[in-house]
């Protein structure tokens, strides 16, 4: 029998939750999916708090479990985890539960809100609650925007390229750490390295910086005025902007790049080597 993402989850609760707890949590998803009831779903999503200790989780388990990783570089917690699996648990229980958990979704609180957005992909069908990611784009809460555009595979699974542009832009605009976005390569497109363009220029115009690693979706793309904002990296006093320059250029097919990269040869070994790549920029 193939274990599912749900699976994993029970196993990892167990191994950090104390018997009593794990027992109650396993209890009352046993109830709710007897009963078939909304209420008693409400109502053991609000008495997590009360009956489990929100604790680091330490103990990952399994080895083969895919998101092991993901779980680990968002510092996951018992607490966290549990919502989830209750969640996840009812949904696969029955369709009748969906509407529920949307309706659930949409008076969370700020940390519940973070959560869900957080672990998006554990659900049984992550696209039935697209609604709630693409909202969270909306916000100036930088804990929300983080929760859904950090580290997070779901933008790069679920979103249009417009909805994904308007995640990066906005990362940017925050000063959000771009290094934690991820799939960034795959999700490059042409209007997207329009956009980076026309942005740079209005932060330059506004005697503003740009975050070097802003410039990483356009290599492809490089054609216009975008061969002139990367030939202005290359030319800047500012290390970091030399070396995006260079690995934009680097990973290009562009013949117009090749031809900065003969032009501005300072950062191309480095980069030829591996020791200046996008991840340590």
């Amino acid at each position: 029998m193939v274990k599912t993402s749900n699976d994993y989850l029970s196993d990892i609760l167990k191994l950090n939750l104390k018997d009593s707890e794990f027992q109650w949590l396993k209890s009352v998803v046993a109830q709710i999916s007897k009963a078939q009831s909304r209420k008693d779903l409400y109502m053991a999503y609000s008495l997590c708090t009360a009956k489990l200790q929100d604790e680091s989780i330490t103990d990952f388990g399994s080895r083969d479990f895919e998101w092991k990783d993901y779980l680990e570089i968002q510092k996951a917690t018992t607490l966290e985890i549990s919502r989830v699996f209750i969640l996840s648990s009812v949904l696969e229980a029955g369709e009748g539960f969906l509407k529920p958990v949307q309706q659930l979704i949409q008076v969370a609180d700020k940390t519940e809100l973070e959560t869900f957005l957080k672990y998006l992909v554990f659900l049984p069908e992550p696209k039935d609650f697209k609604f709630a990611a693409v909202e969270a784009l909306r916000t100036n809460i930088a804990t929300v925007f983080n929760a859904i555009s950090q580290y997070n595979p779901y933008p790069s699974e679920y979103f249009t390229l417009s909805e994904w542009n308007q995640m990066y832009l906005k990362a940017a605009f925050m000063q959000q750490d771009l290094k934690r976005i991820v799939e960034i390569d795959k999700m490059a497109n042409k209007d997207l390295a329009r956009i980076i363009s026309d942005y740079a220029h209005e932060r330059w115009a506004a005697s503003r910086d740009v975050d070097p690693m802003f410039w990483r979706p356009v290599s492809n793309f490089l054609e216009g005025d975008l061969i002139e904002d990367v030939e202005r990296l290359f030319k800047s006093e500012v290390e970091r902007e030399q070396k995006a320059a260079t690995l934009v250029c680097f990973y290009s097919t562009s013949v117009e790049a090749k031809k900065l990269l003969d032009t501005y040869p300072t950062h191309l070994q480095n980069v030829e080597q591996g020791d200046i790549t996008w991840k340590n920029l």
